[in-house]
């Protein structure tokens, strides 16, 4: 009998979560009723600005970045994700305050997403869960606080072995002009910079 597409995304979620703590069978199951699935459209807003983030958004399949315009219309991207990876506009989630934030599927994209007033309640029900979510946030912040620092020290060069050491295999993925939003150029100068450098990156 095939499993239902919705226990392969509960699966894959406890193995995330076993990766880091050890959570039983039974207490998962106990997490599972607070659990939804959410599939977007490739280019679909998951959330736009005014717009509450309410849950904690874990990708069992496919890629989301969050992203700010500024008063120029220019893109900005802070985070991208694919699966496996946590992704959420996490001061309007644990402020409860409307997001400044895009979060948009660059692909069609499987979601695994926990309500925050459920979150909480788990917290007291299942210590190792908070703990989890504890590593979670604090990364996130740490992993921001590095890349702020970065962007203010090292040129678009530095930044860019940067991006793709952490994403791996994913960039052929992501389309360019996010990229270059990430790294805070413009899609020809990163093309330019891809050419001079393309021994490097080979």
């Amino acid at each position: 009998m095939d499993t239902h597409p919705d226990q392969l995304a509960f699966q894959h979620l406890h193995d995330e979560i076993n990766s880091e703590i050890r959570l039983s069978k039974e207490k998962f199951k106990a997490l599972e009723s607070a659990l939804s699935i959410e599939t977007l459209k490739k280019k679909e807003y998951l959330i736009e600005p005014g717009q509450i983030s309410t849950h904690m958004n874990f990708i069992h399949k496919g890629c989301l970045r969050v992203f700010y315009l500024d008063e120029q219309a220019q893109e900005h991207t802070m985070q991208v994700g694919v699966e496996g990876w946590w992704v959420s506009d996490l001061g309007s989630f644990l402020r409860w305050t409307p997001s400044d934030l895009y979060t948009q599927a660059l692909e069609e994209t499987t979601l695994v997403r926990i309500p925050k007033k459920e979150l909480e309640e788990l917290y007291f029900e299942i210590p190792e869960f908070s703990h989890f979510f504890r590593q979670k946030i604090q990364g996130g912040y740490i992993a921001l606080q590095e890349r702020t620092v970065h962007n203010m020290s090292r040129d678009a060069y530095a930044r860019y072995k940067d991006f793709r050491k952490k994403y791996r295999n994913i960039e052929q993925r992501i389309p360019q002009y996010v990229v270059a939003s990430y790294l805070g150029v413009t899609p020809e100068f990163l093309s330019s910079l891809r050419k001079k450098h393309a021994n490097d990156f080979s």
